[in-house]
């Protein structure tokens, strides 16, 4: 059993591959936009100071946000997941090439992260995926995100946030939003790694989708195989995106319930696993 298996997306992705008019934004590093196995003509590069087009393959940028377009959208048929590749993939490039922290988890501030989402729902994303650890956080900076959020909620626009990994109990402005979705990183099993952040919120309105030894795109042209919730996250995202494509007429609020069944009085802080046929199945009898 394969990771696609583990969260029930084979026979989601056996009916869809997506369609063009369903925008997934992806808030992340340069693409690797000449790797022969992404389709160009379905990624919109959005202007930004940061170029979406890799100018160092090797960069943990371009790494970084290779790996999560192939995953999204990878032509059918390679090593990466390519959930959604007929879908649109909006490219708003956050993590800059020359960062001095390149080899670490690529990162951004809170007032460069709620930039982005505006810039990402302005430009008519459905559905956000959005992997970055938080630097520089202010109570202004926080505020300007909170305020981001809150207009991707006001716009029914859906946000995916990868939980975080430094294996704490806690939460943040993003992942504490009740407009976002957080997603843990689990083993074969469905059991959260040890590395991936838990809480409360987490739990509450969270999914867990694998995250352990994940393959898919390279900035070289070739594959590579990442763990963390940063792998995790593009399930979730790519799930959705594909019951977009199916029910057209679904509002996000039933599609974040078809996908989490939200429960207020839930007290586990690990949330349950992803289940996209179970979700298929729910919004097929509404």
């Amino acid at each position: 059993m394969g990771p696609l298996d583990l969260v029930r997306l084979t026979p989601l992705m056996s009916r869809s591959k997506g369609r063009r008019d369903v925008k997934v934004a992806l808030i992340d590093g340069p693409i690797a936009l000449g790797h022969p196995d992404l389709n160009r003509s379905r990624i919109q590069e959005l202007p930004t100071n940061v170029h979406g087009s890799c100018s160092r393959l090797e960069s943990m940028a371009c790494m970084h946000g290779t790996f999560v377009a192939g995953m999204l959208v990878a032509r059918r048929g390679t090593a990466a997941p390519a959930i959604c590749p007929d879908c649109t993939l909006i490219l708003r490039p956050i993590f800059p090439e020359h960062s001095s922290h390149n080899h670490s988890m690529p990162s951004a501030t809170p007032a460069q992260l709620a930039s982005a989402i505006h810039d990402s729902v302005r430009a008519g994303a459905r559905v956000i995926n959005l992997s970055a650890a938080i630097t520089d956080s202010s109570a202004i900076g926080e505020r300007h995100l909170q305020d981001a959020l809150d207009y991707a909620a006001h716009r029914s626009v859906l946000v995916v946030a990868a939980a975080g990994n430094r294996g704490t109990v806690g939460g943040s402005v993003i992942t504490g939003h009740p407009w976002v979705i957080p997603v843990v990183a689990c083993d074969m099993q469905g059991r959260p790694t040890a590395e991936s952040n838990l809480g409360s919120s987490i739990g509450r309105r969270g999914l867990a989708a694998p995250g352990e030894n994940i393959v898919s795109l390279s900035g070289d042209g070739k594959t590579q195989s990442t763990s963390g919730t940063s792998a995790a996250a593009p399930f979730v995202t790519g799930t959705i995106a594909l019951l977009q494509s199916e029910f057209t007429a679904a509002g996000a609020a039933q599609i974040m319930l078809a996908l989490t069944h939200k429960d207020q009085h839930r007290r586990s802080i690990a949330p349950p696993l992803l289940d996209a046929w179970a979700a298929y199945e729910a919004l097929s009898r509404n």
